[in-house]
């Protein structure tokens, strides 16, 4: 039997078949990738026309290691996307006992089970150490909800985690917007792997690039599982320019907080109750969802439901002062 598709964000086709909207402009909010990307710069063609050179892999490295504060570029494997590294990390191990704490991206609990784990969710992550897992999966900062966990707790279940021969993964996959949250400095600590999203923060999702920061012995065999010239020549020389671009880095960190602040208003004027999120996006609760959400919709704009709480929306952030009146305008023409 063919394997349940999960819902995500960012699916037009999904929305188009959901909603009356019959326009060419949709304003997609239903993710949680800047909306505001990182400028490309020139590419050069040798990118486009030849495999990429063991080099070109180092030089994003070097780059994505001093700007996650990486012990070095040998403690990284690059990967098509973080996605890649989500169904890829599982294969690795013999069957273990996982805990994922939940509610969190499905997509964890969906790849260790296909590679034939036995998974169990828990919302406490106490209750999840009890039970003596040999993974547990946390998403730090958590999607939807922006939960982050103490690093000195997270350090010790790691620890903890080693001894038995297990791994703690953290998913940082927003992490960009709390850096001094992130633990990557730590991946020398026993049992700790991380992982990491290019196009989140950037906004340049579909260059595809996840980076996975562990112990050198885990990332070499992660790289050799999934074989050579994985990642594109384009994509090494955009994340390359961009990882070492701090001016662009720093201001876009300040102008996302100032919008996160500005969505939350706009939606508490809405009648919604901010219940989480990260600056990247924002999780609202309100009784009205399902029927916010279907007028959105029919107006073009696309936000996150979730199957397990009728009750959640999700919102990333608009990224001009166009899309922002046109979901101000919506939002105050449904609760008018």
């Amino acid at each position: 039997m063919p394997a349940k598709k999960l819902h995500h964000g960012g699916n037009r086709d999904w929305a188009k078949a959901q909603f009356s909207f019959t326009g060419e402009q949709w304003l997609d909010l239903s993710t949680g990738i800047n909306a505001a990307p990182y400028p490309v710069p020139p590419l050069s063609d040798d990118g486009f026309n030849r495999l990429p050179d063991p080099s070109d892999s180092v030089r994003l490295k070097k780059a994505a290691s001093a700007y996650y504060q990486a012990p070095s570029p040998a403690h990284l494997a690059i990967a098509p996307g973080s996605q890649a590294l989500i169904q890829w990390l599982p294969r690795l191990r013999q069957k273990s006992k996982v805990a994922v704490i939940a509610p969190t991206y499905q997509e964890h609990h969906h790849a260790w089970s296909l590679a034939g784990h036995e998974v169990r969710e828990f919302e406490s992550l106490a209750t999840a150490r009890e039970s003596s897992p040999d993974v547990i999966v946390i998403v730090h900062p958590n999607n939807p909800t922006g939960t982050l966990t103490e690093r000195k707790l997270l350090l010790e279940i790691a620890g903890e985690l080693a001894g038995r021969g297990g791994w703690l993964v953290l998913d940082e996959a927003f992490g960009d917007v709390t850096p001094d949250d992130c633990l990557d400095d730590a991946v020398d600590h026993p049992g700790l792997v991380i992982l990491r999203s290019f196009g989140k923060f950037f906004g340049l999702a579909g260059v595809r690039l996840g980076i996975c920061i562990t112990n050198t012995t885990l990332a070499s065999m992660l790289e050799t599982a999934m074989g050579p010239w994985i990642v594109p020549g384009p994509t090494l020389e955009i994340a390359t320019a961009a990882y070492g671009d701090t001016a662009w880095i720093e201001a876009t960190r300040r102008q996302i907080a100032k919008d996160a602040i500005r969505l939350d208003n706009l939606l508490t004027k809405a009648s919604c109750k901010i219940v989480g999120g990260t600056d990247l996006f924002r999780l609202a609760e309100t009784d009205d969802a399902s029927k916010l959400l279907r007028h959105l919709g029919d107006d073009g704009i696309m936000i996150r439901p979730f199957e397990y709480r009728l009750d959640w929306l999700r919102f990333g952030i608009p990224s001009n002062e166009s899309d922002w009146l046109r979901l101000q305008k919506s939002l105050l023409r449904f609760y008018k």
